[in-house]
């Protein structure tokens, strides 16, 4: 039987291939809508490009705070990981939350720089997002899982995932 503290290591692979599809629509709805450039704040909120991102964000918040109940991490743990094999693999969810919490930062930053204005702002935002979900859907590069192990390795974030 598995560690209940570890997780199946395709669950996250499924994640990121989900946010990945929903950042790519979202970068295609920047180009498409121009980003809200030279519109009011309340036209730039209104931005389906922004709306979108926005829910992209929230995923994310909902993934760092609640993790066992993050709605794609749900449906795999429910539809999609009965319908496969048992994992043989399982790791550390300390990793791959705290690269949720990253997907949270560079999108919440993307949403700010929307609201501020700034031309490009949210496309290049959700475009990095998007590189790094896919990096993680395609070839199992997460990329917030790196950083992770980067600042644990410096002592910046402890053993139990906390700031030192």
């Amino acid at each position: 039987m598995a560690d209940p503290a570890r997780i199946d290591a395709r669950a996250p692979r499924f994640v990121a291939s989900i946010t990945a599809v929903l950042l790519l629509v979202d970068v295609f709805l920047a180009l498409v809508t121009g980003g809200g450039a030279g519109a009011n704040v309340a036209e730039r909120i209104a931005d389906p490009a922004f709306l979108l991102l926005l829910a992209i964000a929230i995923l994310f918040a909902w993934s760092v705070i609640w993790p066992r109940t993050a709605p794609w991490g749900a449906l795999y743990r429910t539809v999609v990981q009965p319908r496969l094999k048992p994992p043989t693999e399982f790791e550390d969810p300390r990793p791959p939350r705290f690269a949720q919490g990253v997907g949270l930062f560079v999108t919440g930053v993307g949403l700010v720089l929307q609201l501020a204005g700034v031309p490009w702002g949210l496309t290049i935002a959700a475009a990095a997002a998007f590189v790094a979900a896919f990096l993680n859907a395609a070839f199992g590069l997460c990329l917030g899982c790196q950083l992770y192990l980067l600042l644990q390795r410096a002592g910046i974030v402890g053993r139990s995932g906390t700031a030192v």
